[in-house]
């Protein structure tokens, strides 16, 4: 159970460890006010509804866009602390409470002692099912 759990919490850390030092980027593409496709990772496409340039200069109309585009990005940890050169005293409480209550949860009891193994069961005379009429189907 021990080794287990040792295993479980080895690969949560990982995890932690790795996600916390992923950056990623998100892109979301607003018709007007209407959400229309976000994309993680790489850019969002659009709905297709882009501005064309006029032809020639002289034949220019001059509207306001209704798209738009946004882009969400999560930067992560470029630095890990991998030592720990000073720790305040309720961190140092925490880690010995803890550390306490691990050893201690894993211990099993040496004796398996009963507190009734000197009485004996009562002797029964009649069965009270037959008794009470009372049979389990």
């Amino acid at each position: 159970m021990k080794k287990f759990f040792h295993k479980i919490m080895s690969f949560v850390m990982a995890i932690v460890v790795s996600f916390s030092t992923m950056s990623f980027t998100m892109n979301m593409h607003y018709c007007g006010d209407t959400l229309v496709e976000t994309a993680l990772f790489n850019k969002a496409e659009g709905c297709g509804m882009k501005m064309e340039k006029p032809a020639t200069k002289k034949c220019s109309i001059t509207k306001k866009n209704c798209c738009n585009d946004e882009q969400l990005v999560v930067d992560g940890q470029n630095e890990l602390q991998l030592q720990v050169d000073q720790i305040s005293f309720e961190q140092q409480v925490f880690i010995a409470s803890f550390v306490y209550t691990y050893i201690n949860l894993f211990e099993g009891v040496e004796n398996n002692t009963s507190s009734f193994e000197t009485y004996h069961p009562p002797l029964v005379t009649t069965q009270i099912f037959k008794l009470d009429e009372t049979y389990l189907i």
